[in-house]
């Protein structure tokens, strides 16, 4: 074979197999870096167009973006420094807060935490000595089970059905209301729920030939003995709630005892009236929107999300004044489909016209193009969340938030235990 034919060969040197080993083409200066605007705006915002959203759902894989050289996991110093709790409001039933930083999941394991797993007290059992009502006993007790009591269940323990009712795991009532005969009906309010600190006053049929009549319950000590019950007596978290009306020589007597439980085993233990959150949204102008554009921008927002600047010499520009406010009704982003108040209008703009013609048929009414409609964008933040707790009363809403954090804590907890005493050889 002529030298010719031979093919020459280079040798490698080490330094070149070390500088191409540890080569990254984000080191080059004129790589850029980052992710490009359309990618982090997919990443970071769900975009909502006219007909629906899209981009909903999440990228959670570590890996997505790495051979953009960003990093996608999960970090417990960037999640510390990201997240943070803004309270907006709170009273004694309901709290707006902020949650920053966090994705949606964690977002919606606190709502079902606060659903189904935080414990309250509500009404079990129901014994009826009477009952004259029209109100059959199995509707009476449904009832009963759902009012909201005002007790706290962390003094309380679970009874379970080896357990006999007591004092620390039995709250007590009772009810016994009569309308007299020639009195018009009388309402039956949670007013009317007496609390037993001492237990049980109904005697039980089979209870035995000792001198001391045996009750449903078992209580050693009496309940208001103890100083967090002595301060605030127990009682029904709204004294106004209708039970059942009763006519003239009707009577209710019964007993209710309310024990420890939550939501996931029925709802009546479920101690807040509702919980939910949504992504804060973010309204975007692309452009100006001025003098009689603006005006019609602002007016066509029923959540009145925009206002007008004065820019002097008469000039007007919208602005985007109240974004949390926004419910992504999109009446902005509705291209020729004016609102109820202007179609009625441009309804009888075009019956007048018509009678004045003479006309039997009124001619439908034109809509016109908004060709500012392209330039206003909505869009929600997918790690800014607006969280609202209604409580029923049986606890403020920001201790149920506080519960639900520590019980979100033990199972985490529980799940780090368990992945260390698996054997991963």
């Amino acid at each position: 074979m002529s030298t010719k034919n031979k093919e020459e060969k280079r040798i490698v040197t080490e330094a070149e197999k070390i500088e191409a080993k540890n080569f990254n083409i984000h080191d080059l200066p004129d790589v850029p870096t980052g992710l490009p605007p359309h990618l982090e705006l997919q990443r970071t915002r769900v975009i909502c167009n006219e007909l629906a959203p899209i981009h909903t759902g999440g990228i959670f894989y570590s890996g997505a973006y790495k051979s953009m050289g960003v990093d996608n996991s999960v970090n417990l110093e960037k999640f510390n420094e990201d997240f943070k709790v803004d309270v907006i409001s709170l009273d004694e039933t309901d709290i707006v807060f902020d949650m920053i930083g966090i994705n949606a999941p964690i977002a919606n394991a606190f709502r079902r935490i606060l659903l189904a797993e935080l414990p309250s007290m509500a009404i079990e059992k129901v014994f009826v000595a009477n009952n004259t009502s029209l109100v059959q006993d199995e509707v009476l007790a449904q009832r009963l089970g759902l009012i909201p009591i005002a007790a706290d269940p962390r003094l309380f323990e679970y009874l379970s059905e080896n357990d006999q009712p007591n004092e620390k795991n039995t709250i007590v009532f009772k009810l016994h209301v009569k309308c007299p005969r020639g009195e018009p009906r009388l309402k039956v309010k949670t007013n009317e729920l007496i609390w037993l600190p001492n237990g049980s006053e109904l005697v039980k049929e089979s209870g035995g030939s000792d001198s001391k009549p045996k009750t449903y319950t078992s209580f050693s000590r009496s309940q208001d003995s103890f100083p967090e019950f002595a301060i605030n007596p127990i009682t029904p978290s709204l004294q106004d709630i209708l039970i059942a009306k009763l006519g003239p020589g009707q009577e209710i007597e019964l007993e209710a005892h309310a024990v420890k439980g939550i939501g996931k085993t029925h709802a009546k233990w479920s101690p807040v009236a509702t919980a939910w959150y949504r992504m804060l949204p973010e309204v975007v102008l692309l452009k100006e929107f001025e003098d009689e554009e603006a005006v019609e921008l602002v007016n066509v927002c029923p959540a009145k999300v925009f206002d007008i600047e004065d820019m002097g010499e008469g000039r007007k520009r919208a602005k985007v004044a109240r974004p949390r406010d926004c419910t992504l009704c999109r009446e902005c982003l509705r291209e020729g489909k004016p609102g109820l108040e202007a179609k009625a209008k441009a309804k009888a703009e075009a019956k007048a016209k018509a009678k004045e013609r003479g006309e039997e048929k009124e001619a439908k009414p034109t809509e016109e193009k908004k060709e500012w409609v392209p330039q206003v964008e909505l869009r929600r933040l997918r790690s800014h969340f607006i969280f609202t707790i209604e409580s029923t009363g049986s606890q403020p809403p920001d201790v149920l938030f506080t519960e639900a954090v520590k019980i979100l804590e033990d199972k985490c907890e529980s799940v780090i235990a368990a992945h260390s005493e698996v054997d991963w050889s």
